[in-house]
């Protein structure tokens, strides 16, 4: 079985809205996209490639979808993401769009759960879900994450999307590799692992 991995960028706050420029995505009169850039380094960029080494396949909802095929087609081919992102495949979910032009992205079909479903239980490599909050809500409530890779950056924004946004489902996790760069932001791997448990220390 495929595992299904959310692969995003978060402040220390939780939020991951518009990590990437300040016309990202303004939804909600969000000010503060671009936020990401002044706080990554070298090791940010090393550690999330190696995040996409077992992985052969993204899963994107619309808006990243669109911010992603308005951008890396014709990004700089020295960036060592360039060739990755327009090679590897894109399942695209949406209620919206009828088609899909970027190289190798095919736009799901029929109901999203049950979509990604029949694509975790397919042969292949992993897949990752990039940014696309809204999806991998969805795919958290149907208890279809199956390992989160995450990077922690040292900053507060205050507002934005969160991605364990109120209403999260509680889930125990299990640190699977934690490690912290130069600048501070944390790289953490982390899986399910049922239900928190509770105790006291009276």
């Amino acid at each position: 079985m495929r595992k299904i991995i959310v692969c995003t960028f978060l402040t220390l706050d939780g939020v991951m809205q518009a990590p990437g420029g300040p016309d990202e995505d303004a939804e909600s009169g969000f000010g503060h996209g671009g936020w990401q850039k002044s706080v990554s380094d070298d090791e940010v960029g090393s550690g999330i490639a190696g995040w996409y080494q077992d992985s052969d396949a993204m899963l994107l909802g619309r808006k990243t979808y669109e911010i992603f095929a308005s951008y890396w087609p014709t990004a700089d081919p020295d960036n060592p993401f360039t060739e990755r992102m327009n090679s590897s495949h894109k399942y695209v979910a949406s209620r919206t769009l009828t088609s899909v032009e970027w190289r190798n992205a095919t736009l799901l079909e029929g109901d999203v759960v049950d979509a990604v479903r029949t694509l975790r239980a397919a042969e292949g490599g992993n897949i990752n879900v990039v940014g696309s909050g809204d999806l991998a809500q969805t795919l958290m409530r149907h208890d279809l994450v199956d390992e989160y890779r995450l990077t922690i950056h040292p900053v507060i924004i205050g507002s934005g999307k969160r991605l364990f946004a109120d209403g999260a489902i509680p889930t125990a996790l299990e640190p699977v590799s934690v490690s912290t760069t130069k600048g501070g932001t944390v790289l953490g791997i982390y899986r399910p692992n049922g239900k928190p448990s509770y105790d006291s220390y009276e």
